[in-house]
C-alpha cells in the first residue's frame, strides 16, 4: 500500500475544482492509496480502518475472501472511509480515464460524509487516530489478560447493534445533556403520542409551533411554547412530574446501562473490560450512519460521477469504455436490489421533478393523468431539491417519502417473487407487483434495522437485569438467544430475563392456494420470556 504518485494526485486535485464548481462542498485535504486486490481483502473485515483494533474474526474474514477471490477473481474499483482528513483506496492498475471518473465518485462519497447530518456526530475527530490508539489499548490488555481480553470483545460485540445511535445523534443536534429539555422529550414522544392520541396532522403541527416559537423568541421558545401546552392541556404538568420522577437516568441503550450499573465490571479487578466495551461501543456508532444510508450514499456518488464526468473532455475516446464500466455499476437486475442503481435514479427522478414543480401540491392534487405528464411550472430548483435531500435524510426517509407511482413507472420498476413448479421442480419467478406501495415495502424491507431491546429499570432488580424487546412483527432469530444471553449475563455478572415475542402457531397453506392469489394465513404471536442463569437457558411464555 503507497500514496498515489503526483501525476494521479493531480488529476485528483483537479477533479475537486470541478467537484466544487458543481456545488459539492468537502475539506481539501485527502489521502489516496494505491492498493492490490489482496490489500483490500485484507482490509475489508476491518472495515477498511487499517489501524482497528485486532480480532480473531478478522483473520477467519481474510481467509474466506480469499478462497473466494481465488475462485471469483474480481476488481473492486476504490474504497472510501469517512475519517479526516478522507481517506480513499485504488486499484494499482487503473489507467488515467477510469481513475477520473472513479475521483469525482470517491468525492462526491466525501460530500455525502461531510454534509449529511446523520454522520454529525464523526465530524468532529479522526477516526484512524482513535482506532490506533484502541489498538494498543487492546494489544496491551491482551499481553495482559490474555485471552479474556476476546472473550469480552465478542461479548461486546454480540450487543454492539443494540446502541442508541438516535439518542447519540440527538445530543449532538441538541447540545448539551443539561440543555436539552426533558419536557420536550415527554411532551412529543409520550404525551401527544401515547396518552392524547392525537392524529398526526395535529402532532405536525405541534412541532411547527415549536420550531415558529425558536425563530421568533430564540431562548425563550420553550417558556412560551409551553404557556400554551398548559393552557390547553392543565394535567400536563402532573403528568410530566411523576414521569420524571419514575425515569431520572433518562434512556440508555444496553451497553450504556452496563458499563454504568453492572457491578461485576465496576469491581477493581474487571474494570479494564470496561475500556474494551467502550472501544467497541464507540466504533459501533461511528459506523450507525453508514449502514443506515447505503441507497443515498451509493446513488449520490453514482450521480455525480455520471454527471461530472459526462461534462469532462477527458472522456474523449473512452465513451464506451465509461459506459461499459457505468452500467456494471448502476445497471437495474431483474431479481435483486442494485443501491447503486436506485438512488441514483431516485435523484435523478427528484431533480427533475422539482426542476418541474412537480413536488408542489398542486401537482399532488392532480388526477387527470394527461395533465400530470405535461405540468411544469419551470421551478428549476432540482440541484437545491437534491442538495436539502442529500443534507437531511437517512435511506428510510429518503424512501418511504419520494418512492412513489411516478417513480416506479417511469423506470419500470417491480415486485419479483417465485414459486415452485411441481411439475419440474425448479423455481419461476414472475412479477408480483407493479405498485409503488408494493415496491416501497420491498425496499424498507431490505434496510438495516435492529431490534429495539430496552433496559427495564423497574423490574431490574434483586441481582437480575431485564431487558424487553419492542416487538415491531419481526421476532429475534432463536439460534442467536443463548449465545448473546450468556455474554450479558457475563457481562452483568447476574441472571438476565429477556422479554420478546414469538410465532405462537400458524395455518399452513398448500403451494396450489399461493397460486391462487389467496391471503397470507394470519401469524399468532405470544410473548415469551427468556432467562440466563448460571449459562442455562429456561423460557416461559407469560402471554
Amino acid at each position: 500500500m503507497e500514496l498515489i504518485d503526483q501525476h494521479t494526485k493531480n488529476i485528483m486535485e483537479g477533479c475537486k475544482e470541478r467537484a466544487r464548481q458543481a456545488g459539492l462542498r468537502f475539506q481539501d485535504e485527502t489521502l489516496e492509496y494505491i492498493v492490490t486486490n489482496r490489500d483490500l481483502l485484507e482490509l475489508s473485515p476491518k472495515l477498511m480502518i487499517p489501524t482497528l483494533y485486532d480480532y480473531w474474526v478478522h483473520d477467519v474474514e481474510v481467509l474466506k475472501e480469499k478462497g473466494r477471490y481465488e475462485l471469483y477473481p474480481h476488481n473492486p474499483y476504490e474504497t472510501v472511509i469517512n475519517t479526516r482528513p478522507a481517506i480513499s483506496f485504488y486499484n494499482d492498475n487503473n489507467p488515467d480515464w477510469l481513475n477520473v471518473m472513479i475521483f469525482y465518485h470517491v468525492l462526491a462519497h466525501i460530500d455525502f460524509f461531510q454534509n449529511n447530518l446523520y454522520f454529525r456526530h464523526t465530524w468532529d475527530f479522526d477516526l484512524t487516530g482513535q482506532a490506533l490508539s484502541d489498538k494498543r489499548l487492546i494489544a496491551k490488555l491482551r499481553s495482559e489478560k490474555g485471552r479474556w481480553v476476546d472473550y469480552v470483545i465478542e461479548f461486546a460485540r454480540a450487543i454492539d447493534n443494540l446502541v442508541d445511535y438516535h439518542g447519540e445523534l440527538s445530543a449532538v443536534h441538541r447540545p448539551g445533556v443539561g440543555v436539552r429539555s426533558r419536557r420536550l422529550d415527554y411532551y412529543f414522544d409520550l404525551f401527544l403520542q401515547q396518552v392524547k392520541k392525537v392524529k398526526i396532522s395535529e402532532y405536525v403541527t405541534e412541532i411547527e409551533r415549536y420550531n415558529q416559537c425558536t425563530r421568533e423568541y430564540r431562548e425563550q421558545a420553550e417558556q412560551c411554547f409551553f404557556a400554551e401546552v398548559n393552557a390547553r392541556y392543565p394535567e400536563f404538568e402532573a403528568m410530566f412530574e411523576k414521569h420524571r420522577g419514575g425515569k431520572p437516568d433518562g434512556r440508555k441503550d444496553l451497553m450504556q446501562f452496563l458499563l454504568e450499573h453492572s457491578e461485576f465490571l465496576n469491581k477493581d479487578e474487571n474494570k479494564w473490560m470496561l475500556s474494551v466495551i467502550q472501544v467497541i461501543r464507540k466504533t459501533s456508532l461511528y459506523f450507525q450512519p453508514q449502514i443506515r444510508t447505503k441507497f443515498m450514499n451509493e446513488g449520490w456518488a453514482s450521480y455525480w460521477h455520471e454527471k461530472l464526468f459526462l461534462q469532462d473532455e477527458r472522456i474523449g475516446g473512452h465513451e464506451v469504455d465509461f459506459a461499459r464500466v457505468h452500467a456494471g455499476v448502476t445497471s437495474l437486475p431483474r431479481v435483486g436490489l442494485n443501491p447503486y442503481a436506485i438512488g441514483m435514479r431516485l435523484f435523478q427522478h427528484l431533480e427533475e421533478m422539482a426542476d418541474k414543480g412537480r413536488l408542489s401540491n398542486d401537482y399532488q392534487r392532480l388526477l387527470d393523468a394527461d395533465k400530470r405528464k405535461t405540468f411544469d411550472s419551470k421551478a428549476m430548483k432540482g440541484q437545491q431539491k437534491i442538495f436539502e435531500i442529500r443534507e437531511n435524510l437517512s435511506d428510510f426517509t429518503f424512501i418511504n417519502t419520494y418512492v412513489d407511482q411516478d417513480f416506479v413507472d417511469r423506470f419500470r420498476l417491480f415486485v419479483v417473487d417465485r414459486r415452485l413448479n411441481e411439475a419440474r421442480m425448479v423455481w419461476q419467478y414472475y412479477v408480483k407487483s407493479r405498485k409503488a406501495g408494493d415496491y416501497r415495502e420491498m425496499l424498507l424491507g431490505s434496510l438495516y434495522h435492529p431490534p429495539v431491546i430496552r433496559v427495564d429499570t423497574g423490574r431490574t432488580r434483586d441481582g437480575t437485569l431485564c431487558l424487553v424487546h419492542r416487538f415491531e412483527g419481526k421476532p429475534l432469530v432463536r439460534e442467536f438467544i443463548a449465545n448473546t444471553m450468556m455474554g450479558i449475563e457475563f457481562l452483568w455478572g447476574g441472571p438476565v430475563q429477556l422479554e420478546t415475542s414469538e410465532v405462537a402457531g400458524t395455518a399452513t397453506r398448500p403451494p396450489s392456494a399461493r397460486e391462487r392469489g389467496e391471503k397470507e394465513p394470519e401469524i399468532a404471536w405470544r410473548r415469551v420470556l427468556y432467562e440466563m442463569k448460571d449459562r442455562k437457558l429456561t423460557k416461559l411464555a407469560i402471554g
